[in-house]
């Protein structure tokens, strides 16, 4: 075991996909995190050094169990990629409490039971990096986002308490803001007027995200925010 351990959570068709697929590239074994077994088997089959974990990630009994795994059969975790996203896109007067709570649970509650798992792995050598994918929700409420930005912000500061706690000790936390629609094809249906240029490709994003889990450490980011070059910001 000697090839270092990417575990990537919130494994879907856009993101985590591409970042499977950049990290295997480079050598890397890959721990594919997602609800859908059927989507992992798919994936395994296609891209070698990857392996998938079907885990509920709020759990974190289901998390510790997970990582055990991923220890027994791949090694420690060098790299964790947190990607996994619950939307929820309602007015504040139409949010239910457990809508909220489903967000929160999924997008904030299951950074802290990742993180915890992969950064005891890195903090034994003192290296590491955990790399959090977030997007505008996390600086901003607009109106109809009432149950999903506040998880998203929830999320950003935890990252920023995760990087200056871990990072003297080694570990680099970063938080990719991605101020764009990414290039799937639920996002192409809906959008289906727009041009290429329009949607943020989700392998340029694991570019950026590649860099960042390889960034010295003499001059370490934490927040990068991302956009097509036409995105009016």
């Amino acid at each position: 075991m000697d090839a270092k351990v990417c575990v990537v959570a919130g494994v879907g068709p856009g993101n985590g996909t591409a970042f499977t697929r950049k990290f295997a590239a480079a050598g890397y074994r890959v721990a594919m995190l997602a609800r859908t077994r059927e989507r992992l088997t798919a994936l395994e089959a296609e891209i070698p050094g990857s392996k998938g974990y079907a885990v509920d990630i709020g759990d974190a009994a289901a998390v510790k169990a997970t990582f055990d795994r991923i220890h027994a059969d791949l090694g420690p975790v060098d790299v964790l990629v947190h990607n996994a996203a619950a939307g929820a896109f309602t007015s504040f007067m139409e949010t239910p409490p457990e809508m909220l709570e489903m967000t929160l649970r999924t997008n904030t509650m299951s950074l802290l039971h990742l993180g915890q798992q992969a950064a005891a792995d890195m903090l034994k050598r003192g290296a590491g990096a955990i790399i959090v994918i977030g997007n505008t929700s996390a600086w901003r409420g607009v109106a109809n986002y009432a149950a999903f930005a506040p998880s998203k912000a929830a999320q950003r500061i935890l990252a920023q308490s995760m990087a200056r706690s871990l990072g003297p000790q080694g570990v680099h936390v970063a938080y990719v803001v991605v101020d764009a629609v990414i290039d799937v094809p639920w996002a192409r249906s809906v959008f289906s007027d727009r041009p290429d240029e329009f949607f943020c490709q989700p392998a340029a994003i694991a570019d950026t995200v590649f860099h960042l889990a390889h960034q010295d450490r003499s001059a370490w980011s934490f927040e990068v925010d991302l956009r097509p070059f036409g995105e009016k910001w």
